[in-house]
């Protein structure tokens, strides 16, 4: 894997992390925890939308996909949380 490859997955989970928690929470977690949220969320949201015959096509749709897991990922863990 190359720097830029390396920088694109950290842009993305930046950008989805950020995303979700402004969608969640109405705020965002910080740049690492965004970046991190964002990351785990893409694994997520690749698997999901692999589960429903869908796939993340170009930068638009890897945010997305990624954003998509990242809400997933928040929601469980509000509920872990809570228990």
């Amino acid at each position: 894997m190359d720097i830029q490859t390396i920088l694109i997955i950290v842009a993305i989970g930046a950008v989805a992390g950020w995303l979700a928690g402004v969608i969640m929470s109405g705020s965002g977690f910080g740049l690492l925890g965004d970046i991190v949220i964002g990351i785990i969320g893409a694994v997520i949201g690749g698997f999901l939308f692999g589960l429903l015959g869908l796939a993340a096509v170009g930068l638009i749709g890897q945010i997305i996909s990624a954003t998509v897991g990242a809400v997933v990922l928040i929601f469980v863990l509000r509920l872990l949380k809570k228990a």
